[in-house]
């Protein structure tokens, strides 16, 4: 897990994206075009929450998020997502 300088705001979560498998069980090699978004990740830091200062997720959780959910931000050589709690749709 990644060490980060960065604190979300209010009810907003940091996630290091797990990377997909690059080859299939049969050995398959699969190129970058045909790969699918990640939806699997860890959280990395998470903001104070709302007025009541409730976060259901903490730093270490394996988590499901949507599809399209988050915004990207590079830091040095990795990419992240910073999205809000509500956008993520299980803990693993």
């Amino acid at each position: 897990m990644t060490k980060l300088n960065m604190k979300p705001l209010a009810d907003r979560v940091i996630i290091e994206p797990v990377q997909v498998e690059e080859k299939t069980a049969g050995g398959i090699i699969i190129p970058d075009t045909a790969k699918e978004k990640p939806q699997k990740g860890i959280i990395l830091a998470i903001g104070e929450g709302k007025q009541d200062g409730h976060m259901t997720v903490k730093v270490g959780d394996m988590v499901l998020y949507g599809k399209y959910a988050g915004t990207e931000i590079p830091v040095e050589d990795n990419n992240y997502l910073i999205m809000r709690e509500l956008d993520i749709v299980a803990i693993i």
